[in-house]
């Protein structure tokens, strides 16, 4: 008995799964122990984002804080948005896959606001104006 091998507890070996929204942005992240690399849409992090620092370190933000950069390998699907929308709803689902990880990260990244979804969205057009709020040109005479 004491020779065999203990296994390993299951959030080792499997992939965590979590999502982030983001304006119309909506990013699957799966977690899984590895190299540190990061995949997004099967392309490379650096690719995807076009090679723009401040995108990719934004990305990462939660896994820099924590300084486990090195510790996971990432894979991402994401769908609909703007880069910039889909960089914060990668963000949030990082987060979020590190709290269900390890749960005592769950104090340090709400407190730095990484597990706050931000719910602003484009506001919807009213009838009688060219945009939301927008009114056609006022005519005196």
């Amino acid at each position: 008995m004491a020779n065999q091998k203990q296994s390993e507890p299951s959030f080792l070996t499997q992939a965590l799964t979590q999502t982030g929204r983001r304006k119309t942005s909506i990013a699957t992240v799966n977690l899984v122990r590895g190299k540190g690399e990061f995949f997004i849409n099967g392309i490379s992090a650096v690719e995807y984002m076009q090679h723009k620092a401040d995108l990719l370190f934004t990305m990462q933000e939660p896994l820099h804080f924590l300084n486990l950069t090195k510790d996971f390998t990432i894979t991402v699907k994401v769908k609909g948005g703007g880069l910039v929308g889909q960089v914060n709803a990668i963000k949030l689902a990082v987060a979020r896959a590190l709290c269900e990880f390890d749960a005592s990260y769950r104090s340090s990244l709400k407190l730095k606001g990484f597990l706050t979804r931000d719910p602003r969205c484009k506001e919807r057009k009213k009838y009688g104006l060219k945009k939301a709020r927008k009114a056609p040109q006022f005519s005196k005479r």
